[in-house]
């Protein structure tokens, strides 16, 4: 049948929790609230603080929009689903949440890549920082990561709305382009090579950039004095701790989407899908909000 033809998805990889939904559905909504909460007191602290209209800041805002734009196309989903019986989704909100995951992914890489060589600017670089990082590369550097990301994955949307399809049970909590695909009952190359390359290529550009620029770092890191050294971990730690755990999330969602994972518990594959989309939003702000208070008081000489 034709994918037109389907007018849902089941997502068969819930299972059945009785009395207990209601105290997951009061966990996951706390959740969701608090992503909200401290990802918008950080961008209103940043947009209120004159001292914080840095480039570092202003791509940080940028990540703390990408989180709240992540996480929204994930909870209320979620939250419906975890009260809800009938574990189905229709076909063009399934579409709609796809893109926002995938978008979400690569925005979050391509973010974190942009502030590691915004770190390297600063550290290697601080007399010509400001020459470099202007406020209409960041506008223009924010802009081209936002729609280059969202370009990018309009394409697998496309390749998957047409396809005939041999079923319409996917074995996730949400909805997932590769696992469409698989139910595909035509040749699906044209995805698959599509999907391998695309991928591909963000990681590798992204992880060129991000190795140059640490390189780049640590060496003056090693020749430089201790105060150009205690700079350089106060600034890269919080990325570095960010962009570790986003690629641990964001590589087991990989692997299982990629690999038969039959042999691993079926709670312990929804965790691990939903590691991703959860723990980022919340472990980003922790983080940099640490960091950012502790800058605040250095300047305020507390």
């Amino acid at each position: 049948m034709n994918s037109t033809e389907v007018s849902y998805f089941t997502l068969a990889a819930y299972f059945h929790t009785g009395v207990f939904k209601y105290l997951f559905f009061m966990i996951v909504m706390f959740l969701y609230l608090l992503i909200i909460c401290a990802n918008v007191l950080l961008i209103v602290v940043i947009c209120q603080n004159r001292s914080l209209h840095e480039p570092m800041y202003l791509f940080l805002c940028s990540l703390f929009v990408n989180e709240l734009y992540g996480s929204t196309g994930l909870f209320p989903f979620l939250l419906v689903q975890i009260l809800s019986d009938i574990h189905t989704v229709s076909v063009p909100f399934c579409f709609l949440q796809i893109f926002c995951f995938y978008s979400y992914a690569c925005i979050e890489f391509f973010n974190l890549a942009i502030m590691s060589y915004d770190r390297y600017l600063a550290i290697c670089y601080p007399l010509q920082y400001n020459i470099h990082m202007t406020h209409s590369r960041i506008t223009v550097l924010i802009a081209l990561t936002w729609s280059y990301a969202s370009i990018l994955c309009m394409a697998p949307i496309a390749l998957i709305a047409p396809l005939q399809l041999c079923g319409n049970i996917l074995n996730k909590v949400y909805c997932d382009n590769y696992y469409i695909v698989k139910l595909a009952c035509v040749n699906t190359t044209v995805n698959n090579i599509y999907g391998l390359v695309a991928t591909s290529l963000t990681i590798l550009c992204a992880v060129i950039l991000i190795l140059y620029t640490y390189i780049k770092i640590l060496k003056v890191c090693f020749s430089g004095c201790k105060q150009t050294r205690q700079k350089a971990i106060s600034t890269c730690t919080p990325h570095l701790a960010s962009l570790l755990n986003f690629s641990f999330g964001a590589f087991f969602e990989i692997l299982q989407s990629r690999f038969n994972m039959s042999n691993v518990p079926n709670k312990l594959r929804i965790f691990l899908s939903l590691y991703w989309l959860t723990c980022q939003p919340l472990f980003n702000p922790l983080l940099y909000g640490l960091n950012m208070s502790r800058e605040l008081a250095n300047d305020a000489g507390v």
